[in-house]
């Protein structure tokens, strides 16, 4: 199952001195957004930078948020109702948010409980819904939207470039930014100047990781004075998606309907998540295939032993019979024959069906016609007969094994019923 991995462009800030937003996306032009393509959500298949309506098409679509553009809140999650878990998440975090709750938007933990702790991540509301506005009207519908980087163990100090920023030569800090991301939450600092390395705690955590995107890797570990590991884009963004958080809660909650529905619920069984599942699945229609293909050459066999030994008698009975094509139909008719050589009475014959007719016929009501063609034996109802007497008359026989069908004249005809 093919996976899209998009980086949403940092939310511009506002500033004294910058052009207002209007003018400057107008000269800026289409927006490009940086991708991961990937066939198997582990390995990246094709990487870039395109506007929106040149991406890609893949079976699953995961947007990238930056470390930058969210905030961090460990609360206590309340006991509420789902339909109003985010006004009590909101009234919990209105005296730390610095913003109207109303504008923003919130995100709860994967798999938090209800009286526990968790981490609740805070993003302008207008800013992500208008991004996946922008997605949608290039045909590309965000399915998950994931956090850069999220609170965790182990620590992790990710160095990275500003966006729009450049490092001249010999420059250790100038646009360097450093995301530091433990347990205790996430935070991004300028290098520059002696604010980051008093924030970060002395001695650093003996299972710190530290990475650094390719253009600040040198300069990163000059600053630091160890070894970086040097993380491209594209291998952080296949790294993000691979997280359990979605950002896409409440109010963003995907809602899918017809066709999209249906979709959904194929990529979700096709997912790496699903595959035990799968497997589990196929063993079980793997087990019963080869069951009934077993059953089935069982029954196989049963009914050739059981020909075998039609054949077996209809030869040992009748060893004129050289060739046996159906041995039941070849043995009737050899025993017929024999029969009538001997002169015995056959089932069919007129003197059988005579008297098994005789046997149900009402007495003292004698036929107007009788008539035998060596099969069946055809004969005028009584006068006065009507539907009742007719099928006492049929049952009568019908428990003899004869069968006695109307014909269109109104005359019936009688005959052995044929053997099964």
């Amino acid at each position: 199952m093919s996976l899209l991995i998009i980086q949403l462009p940092t939310r511009a800030r506002h500033q004294a001195d910058a052009p207002a937003p209007d003018a400057a996306s107008a000269s800026a032009g289409p927006r490009e957004y940086g991708y991961v393509l990937s066939t198997d959500g582990i390995s990246v298949s094709r990487h870039g930078r395109c506007v929106a309506a040149m991406l890609p098409r893949a079976d699953s679509v995961v947007a990238v948020m930056a470390a930058t553009d969210l905030s961090w809140h460990q609360v206590s999650v309340p006991k509420a109702p789902a339909a109003r878990l985010r006004a009590a998440l909101a009234g919990l975090l209105e005296e730390v948010l610095l913003d109207d709750p109303e504008e923003l938007h919130l995100a709860l933990a994967p798999q938090a409980k209800a009286g526990q702790k968790a981490w609740v991540a805070v993003c302008d509301h207008t800013w992500l819904t208008s991004q996946l506005m922008a997605l949608e009207k290039a045909k590309l519908r965000v399915e998950r939207v994931v956090p850069g980087v999220a609170p965790d163990e182990p620590a992790t100090a990710y160095f990275h470039e500003a966006q729009g920023g450049t490092l001249a030569e010999g420059d250790a800090a100038g646009e360097m930014l450093l995301t530091w991301s433990t347990a205790e939450g996430v935070a991004t600092w300028p290098v520059a100047g002696s604010l980051a390395r008093g924030l970060l705690p002395d001695p650093l955590p003996v299972q710190t990781r530290f990475h650094a995107t390719p253009p600040v890797a040198s300069p990163a570990e000059r600053w630091l004075g160890r070894a970086v590991t040097v993380q491209t884009e594209s291998e952080h963004l296949l790294m993000a998606a691979r997280s359990l958080w979605n950002l896409l809660q409440f109010e963003l909650t995907p809602r899918s309907k017809g066709v999209h529905a249906l979709a959904d619920q194929w990529r979700r069984l096709m997912s790496p998540q699903w595959r035990p599942a799968r497997v589990g699945l196929m063993a079980l229609v793997g087990v019963q295939l080869l069951g009934l293909n077993l059953w089935a050459w069982q029954q196989k066999q049963q009914v050739q032993g059981k020909r075998s030994e039609l054949t077996r008698i209809l030869k040992q009975a009748h060893p004129q019979v050289q060739v046996v094509l159906d041995a039941p139909v070849q043995m009737q008719r050899e025993t017929e024959t024999l029969r009538a050589a001997a002169g015995a009475i056959g089932d069919n014959d007129l003197e059988s069906l005579m008297g098994v007719v005789a046997m149900a016929w009402p007495p003292l009501r004698p036929t107007a016609s009788l008539q035998y063609d060596g099969t069946a034996l055809t004969l005028m109802p009584p006068a006065g007969w009507g539907p009742d007497d007719l099928s006492q008359f049929r049952a009568r026989l019908g428990a003899s094994g004869v069968q006695v069908d109307a014909l269109t004249d109104g005359r019936l005809q009688v005959r052995r019923a044929p053997r099964g």
